[in-house]
């Protein structure tokens, strides 16, 4: 573990301060929220079918159903925890402690269910547990103990009642097991000095609190805490307290928890080394300190009922995390990059049949295995999306007063309340591509759909409607907003002469894609080509963006899309880079192994190379990095591509500066900022002595941002029984961490030369890694995207599809919706392959001939 690096106080302020001025709104808006979903229960409850299909209770008894009893009410806990770090006899790290939690009866009730998982209770007089009443009240005694392993219980069967509003004390005594499962309480291991050190830590979001004690393990069962740790003398114990702590953890499954008052991270989520982290470890800091602090309010003092409302507290978080971190660093543009890292990210798993709503039903979400399956694009990317929208045709003064009018919208200029208009994005799955004709200013609505041929099997009572703001301009000059209020309407002033364009969703203030007819996006791609800074920086990562997505449903002509790429030998901002590289990763995935590829990497050179020219000389031939935040990852993208592509001076740059390393192993004058793409280079033009090396400096690598390029960087080799090698590795924690296994077996996977072996892999080893990450990870869904991503041909679905009925018995765990995403994207790219492969062949060739 890293010593000696803290993140600033002024930091820390200034995440805090906006969480608190933003919290309010979303709480307003969700309790508001919750008055209109209750009245539509109904409504909804007629054919709607959930993200996951709802749990059938193994049979009718309480200890078979998932979710607790409303009989029981938590007031407070006594803890008292003692980790054993020094092995056993038995060759096992444990911990032993002791539980008492007093609880109030609501409702008469002869049975007590507490969440209890892998701990092994004392017995008293033969039972698990004792009860006691409280402030002379009389309990009843105990008639039976067991454990319900399935539902995660510990069922304590009275042989009387529980009286309401009486006050019960139950007490347990229990030891478990400090295992390396990163779940619960759970040990880490780190060496400092050449010494190996043992550290018990908690992670017990979001089910995982009753493996560290008995308890009642649901997000509105709150109660106040009170902890003690026994430790050796020579220890630090650390715990949750007043003191907004934050402490980085060798292992840790998640990125970072927001433990109230002692919030963990990964190493690279909260240490920082100028000597050896890149620009892009500041920024990632910097967003998930701000994303953990906004949680300290919405998540910690205000706290959901259930998780099926998950989305309104991660997707406020990663709405907050920017307005956070662009408080902090001003001059880093950070506002505009939510459009890069989460709408067009919340965009590509909602343009999909198997998306699901913001917010489902309660009983819709019951399991462990359902719950984590919560945490993902929708609840973390599409909340943010919808709350910037929000935040947008407000206004953010008015978003952060809190909507303290929220009933009276007339001094808004709101077309309806804002719960009207909020339901139709959080209370049905997808969003709308919104067409404009400029020639007659008609303006019309449809939900986009990435085969438009699907069939959406998921009713809605609002018919994939929205009421949609639309912020646009015409000719460079903003108009006033309008807004798209049914299927389709005439707005005149979106008509536009010939010699005029119209832009829509300007700085993608909305959550929806855009298109024109076709004059429009002739006077747009013009524009692009005579001076391309006319249009707004995020509006022309949206053009890229909106033209290849819009493409690939077949909406427009791929050639279309393709030429909205021409100008980009001409720009040098981050934001519009960057959306033109995920956008060509599409095409990247479906045409890397046959003969498109070559013309496509001839094409991506001649755009490149102007910019890889420019940092060339702007950098002093590449001997400094540039001043300006995003200039400085463009720069990145300019090496990356230019090396990918293959642009001969970055190939031999590279390689030289890897080169001079291992001849210095003690000396790395690679920039930080440029290491990941020298190593990956180096690694896939070099052989088994460079990849050695690598992993050499790996092993050694004591700062965690370091350790985590070069792990990637072992990927990128083009020797299969290298990445085969690594491969094994994944399956050893000696070698690779468990937090970065299935990371390390996705980046290997985007290899094309390892992406057929790390399916191969996953599938022979599916018992052992579902076993291990299927049912807690976050990132096991991730795990899935990765080795499936570039599936495109008839007999990889195939192969996807006898993997789903071969391991049907085993199970999927949180990653069961990610694979029904990648059966669905999977036949999408082998249906577009199939339609556009020879144009986009040609297109290709006519522009490097």
């Amino acid at each position: 573990m890293g010593k000696g690096y803290y993140i600033s106080k002024p930091l820390a302020i200034a995440a805090v301060l906006l969480a608190a001025v933003a919290v309010i709104t979303v709480i307003a808006l969700s309790i508001a929220y919750s008055k209109e979903k209750s009245k539509n229960e109904l409504k909804l409850s007629d054919g709607t079918t959930s993200p996951v299909l709802p749990t059938k209770p193994l049979s009718n008894k309480p200890w078979d159903k998932y979710r607790l009893p409303d009989t029981l009410s938590p007031q407070y806990y006594n803890i008292t925890l003692w980790p054993q770090l020094i092995m056993d006899s038995q060759g096992m790290y444990i911990f032993t402690g002791e539980s008492g939690v007093a609880f109030t009866c609501a409702r008469e009730t002869d049975l007590i269910l507490i969440h209890c998982q892998k701990l092994n209770l004392t017995l008293f007089e033969g039972q698990h547990a004792k009860l006691i009443g409280m402030h002379n009240t009389k309990a009843p005694a105990i008639r039976k103990t067991w454990f319900q392993e399935e539902t995660q219980y510990l069922v304590i069967q009275l042989k009387g009642t529980l009286k309401p509003g009486n006050i019960y004390w139950l007490y347990t005594e229990f030891r478990g097991e400090l295992a390396d499962d990163l779940e619960g309480f759970y040990r880490s291991e780190y060496e400092e000095d050449g010494v190996k050190k043992v550290l018990a830590i908690t992670q017990m979001q979001a089910t995982f609190a009753r493996k560290a004690f008995p308890c009642f393990d649901e997000p509105a069962m709150k109660a106040v805490f009170h902890i003690t740790l026994i430790h050796e003398p020579g220890t630090v114990a650390l715990s949750n307290s007043q003191e907004i702590d934050q402490i980085a953890l060798p292992d840790f499954n998640a990125g970072a928890m927001e433990n109230w008052g002692l919030v963990t991270y990964r190493e690279t989520a909260l240490l920082f080394d100028p000597q050896t982290s890149a620009n892009g470890n500041k920024q990632r800091i910097v967003t998930v300190v701000a994303h953990e602090l906004a949680h300290m309010w919405f998540g910690n003092l205000v706290t959901l009922k259930w998780w099926n409302d998950l989305w309104l507290n991660e997707g406020f978080a990663s709405y907050v995390e920017y307005l956070g971190a662009d408080y902090a660093e001003p001059t880093w543009n950070m506002k505009d990059q939510i459009v890069l890292y989460d709408i067009n990210r919340a965009f590509a798993v909602d343009s999909l049949v198997s998306s699901h709503p913001l917010s489902c039903k309660e009983e819709e979400v019951n399991t462990p295995v359902e719950i984590t399956q919560m945490f993902n694009t929708i609840s973390y990317s599409k909340g943010a999306a919808v709350l910037r929208m929000l935040s947008q045709f407000l206004t953010e003064p008015v978003f952060a007063k809190g909507l303290s009018a929220a009933d009276k919208t007339q001094h808004l200029k709101l077309p309806h309340s804002i719960h009207d208009i909020m339901n139709r994005w959080i209370l049905q799955m997808g969003f709308p591509v919104v067409t404009i004709d400029t020639q007659t200013g008609n303006v019309s609505q449809k939900h986009f759909l990435l085969d438009p041929k699907s069939v959406v099997e998921r009713p809605s009572e609002f018919s994939y409607e929205w009421f949609i703001p639309i912020k646009w301009m015409k000719t460079g000059v903003e108009q006033e907003q309008l807004w798209l209020l049914q299927k389709s309407a005439m707005h005149k002033p979106l008509k536009a002469r010939k010699d005029e364009w119209i832009l829509a969703n300007l700085n993608v203030s909305g959550y929806y894609r855009v298109n024109y007819d076709s004059e429009n996006w002739e006077r747009l791609l013009g524009q692009l080509t005579t001076n391309h800074q006319k249009i707004p920086v995020i509006n022309r990562a949206q053009i890229l963006s909106d033209a290849f997505t819009l493409a690939r449903a077949a909406i427009v002509d791929i050639k279309l899309a393709l030429r909205t790429t021409k100008y980009l030998s001409r720009e040098r901002e981050y934001i519009p880079w960057e959306a033109a590289l995920r956008s060509l990763g599409s095409l990247f995935a479906v045409f890397e192994r046959n003969e498109v590829y070559g013309p496509m990497q001839a094409y991506l050179r001649k755009q490149v190379k102007p910019l890889f020219d420019h940092f060339t000389s702007a950098t002093a031939n590449w001997t400094k990095v540039p001043a300006g935040h995003t200039d400085q990852f463009t720069q990145i993208i300019a090496l990356s591509l230019a090396c990918s592509t293959g642009v001969q001076e970055c190939k031999d740059l590279t390689k030289r500066w890897f080169r001079e390393w291992m001849q210095d192993p003690e000396h790395n004058r690679i920039h930080p900022n440029l290491r990941s793409t020298v190593y990956c280079n180096a690694i896939a033009a070099g052989g088994v002595e460079e990849w050695d090396f690598c992993w050499e400096m790996f092993k050694k690598a004591t700062i965690a941002a370091e350790a985590v390029k070069l792990r990637s960087a072992l990927s990128c080799t083009k020797q299969p029984w290298l990445l085969n090698r690594f491969l094994e590795y994944t399956l050893d924690p000696e070698k690779i961490r468990k937090q970065d296994a299935t990371a390390t077996i996705g980046s290997i996977a985007s290899n094309v030369i390892g992406q057929p072996l790390a399916w191969d892999f996953v599938r022979a080893r599916w018992e052992y890694l579902f076993k291990v990450y299927g049912t807690g990870s976050f990132s096991f869904a991730s795990l899935i995207n990765d080795i499936t991503a570039k599936l495109c041909t008839p007999f990889e679905l195939h192969q996807l599809e006898q993997f789903q009925k071969d391991n049907a018995d085993v199970g999927f765990g949180s990653a069961l919706q990610a694979l029904q995403q990648a059966n669905e994207k999977t036949k999408a790219r082998i249906k577009w392959l199939t339609e556009n492969k020879e144009q986009v062949l040609k297109w290709f060739i006519s522009e490097t001939t």
